[in-house]
């Protein structure tokens, strides 16, 4: 599979696991002036289908997009040392160089663990052009 484009990076979200299991709010709704999609619009937490992130315009940023996966991964990785997880997860080089590859090739990359407060963080690097939702318009085009 081959894909050209850019990546914008969302979030983090960090909160209560009770929070971020309300799915509803991490799904727009039908209609783009339902109730549903203008609290999916101002949520930070990554959505249930991650490419639905590029309706968040808001939310992306010149500084958050990038054009070379290597600057995409390096976001990731200050976003983990920001928000380190606790216990047992994948280390850090393993994630960067799994996402590497699905970055590469056009997926999104969503990371969510604990931290050692037992809070969760959530954030995600999302393709653009995106292959679920061609449809969507980039929300800021690289420089």
């Amino acid at each position: 599979m081959t894909w050209n484009g850019h990546w914008h990076g969302f979030g983090p979200w960090v909160g209560p696991s009770s929070e971020y299991a309300k799915e509803d709010r991490r799904r727009p709704g039908r209609d783009p002036n339902d109730d549903q999609t203008r609290v999916f619009l101002t949520n930070t937490m990554t959505p249930v289908q991650t490419g639905h992130a590029l309706l968040r315009r808001n939310q992306v940023s010149a500084d958050r997009t990038w054009t070379d996966v290597e600057d995409a991964l390096l976001w990731i990785r200050r976003t983990w040392n920001a928000n380190p997880p606790g216990g047992d997860v994948l280390p850090l080089d393993q994630h960067l160089a799994y996402d590497r590859g699905h970055l590469s090739r056009g997926s999104d990359c969503a990371l969510g663990y604990y931290s050692p407060g037992f809070t969760f963080v959530s954030y995600s690097v999302v393709c653009c052009p995106n292959h679920f939702f061609p449809h969507l318009p980039c929300p800021l085009p690289p420089r």
